[in-house]
């Protein structure tokens, strides 16, 4: 456990670092302001065009289509790493990362919040296909489709169980990072998924050393910890996680009637498999009844705390904005005793007043301060129906994998002797 804990704080640390740089960056080199250059206007970047574009969206349905039919029907694992590895070589190197389902969560929260953006189909198909996917047999996209998955998955050699109380901490970790996306997205601040995405630097070989640091230790530690990225991290994969536990026909351990062999009972790396639980295990129902009433009620004081401390920090949540951090730095410059920035100087060049920045400026602060109160409220009910799952206990005979959890990879079904009717 503690060699697990130093590679989390490593990563927490690598991640901060890039943080404070980002929010400290500066443009290089100098731009010319005395010659009539004129700022160019921010845009988002243009997808391909055309069949390029409808050609990566029938490639996702045909990446999808087959995978799902190695693991529903033929129960294969090598047809899944066959599907995976051609995923790394075309959605990873060859595509650039780029239409990505995890990032194309910002494409749809900026195209709902902001009237001028128009969202590229293929941006909306590749968040909305892999979900349908999902509705109907489980995590399939994430058992090989998506690059990131799949890459992790290939380190994997040596796997160890993490601490279930550990498990459950760092998950929620996914949902802070949604959150955050959503309300950076809605507010037109930033992308911050694709901007701290870890393998996308990798697969275009141009990422900066601070990514390309995050990128390795998540390598290095798929080589012990399952697809860490995916469990503790990736905001796509709070979505379907919850889709996947409605799905319709999702992945089985065995193909028949379980026999109670045991033998699959520590095959998932995730530890995504649920063991049967005993009558004589189950907890009395009248006292599970209370536990579970009394954590309901602490539901909403948790959603109420949350929500006033992220309206507390919402300015902190604020100065990530380009034009709230130029306001703030306007605001507190003295020209006696400071030089001049070079975003300030833009923005003098720009002949732009000061006082439309300030009321742009306060009206995102005002969109954060609300967004706070939402994004508080989120994590507070995240962290309250948590608890409130530790107080249900649900009677099961067999070695069943769990929906939710489960990213379909295959890996349990050969540890299975029942053959298939």
């Amino acid at each position: 456990m503690k060699k697990s804990l130093a590679f989390i704080s490593l990563l927490i640390f690598f991640v901060g670092m890039e943080f404070a740089a980002f929010s400290q960056q500066q443009r290089f080199p100098k731009p010319e302001f005395e010659s009539g250059y004129t700022q160019p206007v921010t845009s988002m970047p243009v997808p391909r065009d055309g069949m390029f574009a409808l050609l990566d969206v029938l490639v996702l349905i045909a990446a999808l289509s087959l995978i799902t039919w190695f693991i529903l029907k033929k129960r294969s694992r090598t047809g899944v790493v066959a599907v995976s590895i051609f995923s790394i070589l075309y959605f990873g190197f060859f595509r650039e990362g780029c239409v990505c389902s995890v990032g194309s969560v910002q494409n749809v929260v900026l195209a709902l919040f902001n009237p001028g953006y128009h969202i590229p189909l293929s941006a909306l198909a590749f968040f909305v296909i892999p979900l349908i996917y999902t509705l109907f047999f489980g995590r399939t996209f994430c058992a090989g489709v998506c690059p990131l998955g799949a890459v992790q998955d290939v380190f994997l050699m040596r796997p160890v169980t993490l601490k279930k109380w550990l498990q459950k901490v760092l998950g929620l970790i996914p949902f802070i990072y949604l959150g955050l996306s959503v309300l950076y997205a809605a507010t037109a601040t930033d992308f911050i998924i694709c901007r701290y995405d870890p393998f996308v630097g990798i697969f275009r070989f141009n990422a900066t050393f601070f990514m390309f640091a995050i990128g390795a230790a998540f390598l290095l530690i798929s080589i012990f910890i399952a697809r860490p990225y995916c469990r503790f991290f990736c905001p796509y994969g709070v979505i379907l996680n919850l889709v996947s536990r409605v799905s319709k026909n999702h992945l089985t351990i065995t193909p028949s009637n379980c026999i109670q062999c045991k033998l699959c009972e520590n095959s998932c790396p995730l530890d995504a498999i649920n063991k049967p639980v005993e009558v004589k295990q189950m907890e009395d129902k009248r006292s599970a009844t209370r536990r579970f009433i009394l954590l309901s009620l602490i539901i909403p004081a948790l959603m109420i705390v949350g929500g006033w401390t992220g309206a507390n920090f919402h300015e902190n949540l604020a100065k990530v904005n380009s034009k709230v951090r130029l306001a703030d730095e306007m605001l507190h410059f003295d020209s006696k005793t400071m030089k001049e920035s070079l975003e300030i100087e833009g923005f003098r060049t720009s002949g732009k007043p000061v006082e439309q920045l300030y009321l742009e400026a306060s009206n995102i602060v005002k969109q954060f301060y609300y967004g706070g109160w939402i994004l508080g409220a989120f994590i507070g009910l995240v962290i309250g129906l948590a608890l409130s799952g530790l107080s249900t206990y649900r009677y099961r005979e067999d070695y069943t994998p769990d929906k939710g959890d489960c990213v379909s990879c295959a890996r349990c079904l050969k540890y299975c002797p029942v053959e298939k009717d």
